[in-house]
């Protein structure tokens, strides 16, 4: 990934003590992953389709930001562990792309009707 590895700030809303999954308080537990990449909008859009209702992320120049929250600890750990698998996978996949393209120098290639699309 670029820049730092995620980094987690997680808490609860309404007090408590953390693991209890069993309180009907309606208390939320909230975390928030801040992460920096090459491009983050790219990454950002590729999280897109993988996103719950649960989760509001944002980017702010070459960061993304997630803010999650869930009515359980278990359920914002792993809706958190989730964002970070989907983000490392993602943030590899455009700077492969990135890669792919710089090894090809962005060459453009005609198709057989003589028009020119770029090599993707």
């Amino acid at each position: 990934m670029s820049g730092d590895e995620p980094r987690t700030d997680a808490g609860e809303s309404a007090g408590g003590a953390r693991g209890d999954e069993t309180r009907g308080d309606g208390a939320t537990r909230t975390a928030t992953v801040r992460t920096t990449h090459a491009d983050a909008a790219l990454v950002a859009a590729a999280l897109a389709p993988d996103e719950t209702d649960s989760m509001a992320t944002r980017v702010d120049g070459d960061a993304i930001e997630c803010a999650i929250e869930r009515p359980t600890t278990g359920g914002l750990r792993a809706t958190a562990d989730d964002h970070v698998v989907n983000l490392r996978v993602a943030d590899r996949l455009v700077e492969r792309a990135r890669a792919h393209l710089a090894a090809d120098g962005g060459a453009r290639r005609s198709d057989t009707n003589g028009d020119t699309d770029t090599n993707t």
